[in-house]
């Protein structure tokens, strides 16, 4: 069981397998892109984060019988689905302050940006690892933040050998990134 969905045990056992097959492939798939881009959305509060994914996928079970499998379709909808808890957690906060002491200065960290520094060096050497025909669609999509036709355009191929090439660079992305002990 994933480890977002824990908590609903007890009510998986009496939803439908398939519903619950595809939250475990949803969370195995979407959990870390989705974590990292709601990371932004909330100043990088891992833990509002983590709670910001765990909602969202939470709402897709809920919806599961409604939602159109299609992977861009569901990142999609994930996406606007987590922007949406962020906004209301958001509102949620400025209605009412929190009330903290100010931190001491000595205890106080100063973020160096190497950590940063060194996943995109692991990210940019597995990058190196793929063939060119994956890279390119990778760099287009992903890195450009173009849409499968505009990449589709720009490398003169069809949109359908766009998210092909897409899907099986992903994976050896993955891959990649899994033999060099960063993604599990």
């Amino acid at each position: 069981m994933c480890p977002v969905l824990g908590h609903l045990d007890g009510r998986f056992e009496s939803a439908d397998a398939e519903a619950e097959h595809r939250i475990a492939v949803l969370y195995r798939e979407f959990g870390g892109p989705l974590l990292r881009h709601v990371r932004r959305s909330t100043g990088n509060d891992l833990q509002w984060a983590e709670d910001v994914v765990q909602e969202t996928i939470v709402r897709a079970w809920r919806n599961s019988a409604r939602l159109q499998w299609e992977p861009s379709l569901i990142w999609a909808w994930l996406l606007t689905v987590a922007r949406r808890i962020v906004i209301d957690g958001r509102r949620r906060k400025s209605a009412r302050p929190q009330e903290v002491e100010p931190p001491e200065a000595d205890m106080m960290s100063v973020p160096d940006g190497s950590e940063r520094a060194l996943s995109a060096m692991v990210v940019a050497d597995a990058l190196r690892a793929l063939s060119e025909e994956h890279r390119e669609v990778i760099e287009q999509t992903y890195l450009r933040d173009r849409t499968i036709s505009e990449a589709a355009e720009i490398l003169g191929i069809p949109p359908g050998t766009v998210k092909s090439r897409l899907y099986y660079g992903i994976r050896a992305l993955r891959e990649q990134l899994r033999d060099k002990g960063v993604a599990g």
